[in-house]
């Protein structure tokens, strides 16, 4: 079995894995078993791109788990076509996701190393995401609003700046909290003024920093 036909396979077994852990969605399925993780991975690694666990990658980060990204994506409540903007390119591999979903997609990069790596991956897999390079806490004002907004690390505070970049009944999804046990958050904003939250389980993510890294 050749290298194309192997991941295609296991693609379909993660799909199926994900689907038995809760994931519903099946425009956010599709897009897992359209999406080849295994690019998006140090290439040391590519052999356990379907596990369904993180990894490291460049600059000290890591690649989500793909049930957190499946998780996230499916709590942003897409239906395709939703302009979203993402704090936290990281590898890649959730920009790509959403892209597969049909989105707009806008991504914040704080790391200077990861910001040119996976902006040149995305484009030359043919993912065409908006990648810039800043601080995440405060969004992309040029760009707002938004339909959607994904938070990709874990913040201890709700970021202000990010809910006046998000639509009326837009959505943002965030771990939220301090330390190793974060809760799963998600926000509608309903009016200028008025917000509802919801929680959904308890989640890990390294935390979001305030700043750049040249």
């Amino acid at each position: 079995m050749n290298d194309g036909y192997k991941f295609i396979a296991r693609r379909k077994q993660l799909v199926a894995s994900l689907t038995t852990k809760g994931i519903r969605s099946a425009l956010v399925l599709k897009a897992i078993g359209d999406v080849p993780r295994e690019k998006f991975m140090n290439q040391t690694l590519v052999e356990l791109a379907y596990e369904d666990k993180a990894y490291p990658i460049n600059a000290g980060q890591t690649i989500s788990q793909p049930f957190t990204v499946a998780k996230q994506t499916e709590l942003l409540d897409l239906s395709g076509g939703e302009k979203v903007l993402e704090i936290g390119t990281g590898s890649g591999y959730q920009a790509a996701v959403l892209c597969q979903c049909r989105c707009s997609v806008y991504s914040i990069e704080r790391q200077k190393e990861l910001y040119v790596e996976t902006s040149r991956l995305l484009s030359s897999l043919g993912y065409k995401v908006n990648c810039s390079f800043g601080d995440g806490f405060a969004g992309w004002k040029e760009q707002a609003p938004f339909d959607r907004v994904l938070i990709t690390a874990g913040c201890p505070e709700i970021p202000q700046e990010l809910i006046k970049q998000l639509s009326i009944g837009g959505l943002l999804v965030m771990p939220f909290g301090n330390g190793a046990q974060l809760k799963m958050l998600r926000i509608k904003r309903l009016s200028e003024t008025e917000f509802r939250k919801e929680e959904f389980g308890d989640c890990s993510f390294v935390p979001m920093l305030k700043g750049v890294v040249e």
